[in-house]
């Protein structure tokens, strides 16, 4: 009996809009319009999938070729890979070997027939196998074909690490029970950056994808130590890390470093770890002796410390370590006796507490601890550093449910709307002050303060920023506060009036009986009618053509000249971002009138603004794109109202982990200028809006918090009447 053909791919609405290169909408209206559009095959009547073939087919038969990127092509056809029993590890290999092709090598390898593709592929992934140490063979069949095609064609045009991120996505999608998830780049610099110094040899012994040793890589380590208990993520790890510093010597082995431990010999100069949370099944009673323990035996819920103490048992004397952990650890009862050991020896040198949302688990405020082994004959540490960063969140409230949603719908995407410069800042300025001399720490109230070795020593041992850096307040003059107070307040009243003043403009009026309705073009067309001019900064090791150099035409970057980031937009900010970081002299110019967009579409704020003249002058970073209308054709303002739009953002993104906007994809109405010129004053409008209740909230966070901690610090007494009948009086 002939068995039945296995079903291809199911892609949702939002799939097929990327794949045809067109809005939500218009898939809605193919639903309704066309009865031989495929039937859904499954999901539900809310949320339909249908079967990919069938719709590439539907697409083919009206001439509609793929507007897909390569990377989103990779993305779909992995999922017939991975529905024909294929292994996203099998391809971590290929696109090792494929990133060290040039050009025209990958484009001759994808334009090869089906059986001789699969011979080139299985040659190639075997130029790459002497490379990564313990990787099993790969073997392709003749079913891999379309998936090898587009892998290749992947790393010709978006490179090796844009490959490797999408097979990543499906890796982790696979093995979610797992707990596996990514470090976020922001957070894997700060913690790089919090080890003194230029270590040469580092180790991550939970290493996951190699973040924090790329991050390390990047601040000069020349030895990569990394260990993961997924085999899957030890070699993606490699191949990542050898993609990113072809120059430093990579070491990765798959294993439970708890235990069995790949390097019991290494001293490495730091250590860099986010390791597993909330394990009982760590090995606590076959390692109840494990000479690693030199502070106590971590207590089966202590799965942490015992990582805190294979850090620490792998560094040369002096040698720092900088952990990601739970809040938890810092107060768990049964964690008292070795953290009272950490401090006491001098081993804990700080303990920083970040934002909620910094990275998975996003409904909490995760802490670094910053560890130093100690030297036989060193100095006595006198005192631990607490900096609590939690204030350094971005503008905008988010709930613990609404971030708990952003966890669901966009892979951890909360992290990208956090002020990662003011969390960094405040974190290493305290962190280099403090290791200067930390006799003399002066600290800062409410953010940053030095805790004594034998305060710390009660009967808890309790090590949560927050509790000891506000305790600091107690040290705030009554005076300065009270000014401070009453400036924040009177900034707060102007702020609320102008808000108002804002929010009472009319003139809005409704479209009709129907919503009003409009042909539109792509970005891309318009750039090649010349309407608009798309640039970005090209990321470090891109290959291929710029879109664009700098404005001015040199190519050079201005002297002194800031960074505007992707979080500057979200955040309503000037530019903040580092010139130090871009490579190269790729990165643009903004000029006033520029439209910028955000490139990832995740976390709060808008995703687009007009650069105006506090922007004009800044380079562009590598995570915003900058469309340059020809003000003839074309109002900045109505095109920044429509670029950013919800929807059309949506239709132009790829990705399930991170949403990546697909700049040439974004949709424009085509309307007279002078039309447009009515939506654009209306747009600038929202904006200012938007800019008024931002600064509203912000004054009222912070004079709110002012005053409650003036009044519970005892900087401040209650209104004389507040004790009486004030509450009488309030009508």
């Amino acid at each position: 009996m002939p068995q039945p053909l296995a079903p291809s791919a199911q892609v949702t609405a939002a799939e097929i809009s990327r794949i045809a290169g067109v809005t939500r909408a218009t898939v809605s209206n193919w639903r309704r319009r066309h009865d031989d559009f495929p039937a859904p095959s499954g999901g539900t009547d809310s949320s339909p999938l249908y079967d990919l073939e069938s719709v590439r087919a539907w697409l083919a038969s009206r001439g509609h070729s793929s507007a897909a990127t390569p990377s989103e092509e990779l993305r779909t056809t992995l999922r017939l890979h991975a529905q024909s029993g294929g292994s996203m590890s099998d391809l971590l290999l290929l696109v090792l070997a494929a990133a060290g092709r040039s050009p025209e090598e990958l484009t001759a390898a994808a334009q090869l027939p089906d059986p001789d593709l699969v011979t080139r592929a299985q040659r190639d992934v075997a130029t790459a196998a002497d490379a990564v140490p313990g990787a099993d063979a790969v073997r392709f069949k003749a079913d891999d074909a379309a998936v090898l095609r587009a892998l290749y064609a992947c790393v010709r045009d978006e490179g090796g690490q844009a490959a490797l991120g999408v097979l990543a996505e499906r890796e982790l999608e696979d093995s979610a029970a797992s707990g596996a998830y990514l470090t976020p780049a922001p957070l894997a610099d700060l913690l790089a950056r919090l080890i003194p110094g230029s270590p040469s040899r580092v180790l991550d012994p939970a290493c996951g994808g190699g973040t924090l040793l790329a991050a390390a890589a990047r601040r000069g380590a020349r030895e990569l130590y990394g260990q993961d208990n997924l085999p899957v993520q030890a070699l993606r790890s490699a191949v990542s890390l050898m993609l990113t510093a072809p120059e430093a010597e990579v070491t990765v082995r798959a294993a439970d470093s708890l235990r069995a431990d790949a390097f019991p010999d290494l001293l490495a100069d730091a250590v860099l770890c986010n390791p597993p949370y909330g394990v009982r099944d760590w090995g606590h009673d076959e390692l109840a002796y494990d000479p690693r323990w030199a502070y106590g035996v971590p207590a089966r819920a202590e799965s942490e410390l015992a990582w805190v103490q294979h850090a620490l048992a792998h560094l040369t004397p002096g040698g720092h370590a900088a952990l990601l952990l739970p809040p938890a650890t810092a107060g768990r009862a049964s964690g008292r006796r070795v953290r009272a050991e950490l401090v006491r020896s001098g081993a804990l040198r700080a303990v920083i507490a970040l934002p909620v949302g910094a990275s998975v688990p996003l409904h909490i405020g995760l802490q670094v601890w910053v560890l130093q082994r100690p030297e036989p004959g060193g100095p006595e540490r006198k005192s631990v550093l607490f900096v609590d960063t939690a204030a350094d969140a971005a503008t905008g409230t988010t709930t613990a449910a609404g971030t708990a949603a952003n966890a669901r719908t966009r892979g951890g995407s909360r992290s990208a709307s956090l002020d990662w410069e003011g969390i960094t800042a405040h974190a290493l300025d305290a962190w280099r002050a403090f290791t200067e001399n930390p006799d003399t720490f002066d600290g800062e109230p409410g953010v940053a303060y030095a805790v004594g070795v034998v305060d710390l020593l009660d009967d808890v041992v309790d090590l949560t920023p927050a509790r000891l850096v506000r305790a600091s307040r107690a040290e705030v003059d009554p005076a300065e506060l009270s000014a401070e107070v009453d400036a924040a307040r009177r900034g707060l009243v102007g702020a609320a009036k102008s808000l108002a003043r804002t929010a009472g403009r009319e003139g809005w009026s409704a479209a009709g009986a129907s919503a009003r309705e409009w042909r539109t073009a792509t970005a891309s067309d318009l750039a090649r009618g010349g309407a608009l001019t798309l640039l970005r900064t090209l990321p470090e090791g891109a290959r291929g053509r710029a879109d664009g150099g700098g404005s001015d035409g040199s190519g050079k970057r201005p002297d002194g000249a800031a960074v505007l980031t992707g979080s500057d937009i979200a955040r309503g900010t000037g530019p903040t971002g580092d010139p130090a970081k871009l490579r190269g002299d790729s990165a643009p110019v903004i000029a006033v009138g520029d439209v910028l967009v955000r490139a990832v579409a995740s976390g709060d704020g808008p995703m687009a603004r007009v650069a105006g003249e506090e922007d004009a002058g800044a380079l562009l970073g590598p995570h915003v794109h900058l469309f340059r209308p020809d003000p003839k054709r074309l109002d900045a303002w109505f095109l920044a109202g429509f670029l950013g739009a919800e929807e059309n953002i949506a239709g132009a993104s790829t990705g399930s982990t991170i949403l990546t906007v697909s700049p040439g994809r974004l949709r424009v109405p085509l309307l007279p200028l002078e039309e447009q010129r009515r939506y654009g004053e209306a747009f600038r409008h929202v904006h200012e809006l938007r800019t008024e209740a931002r600064r509203a909230t912000r004054l009222a966070e912070e004079t709110a918090g002012l005053l409650a901690g003036g009044l519970t610090g005892g900087q401040l007494l209650p209104a004389r009447e507040a004790a009486g009948g004030g509450a009488a009086r309030v009508r």
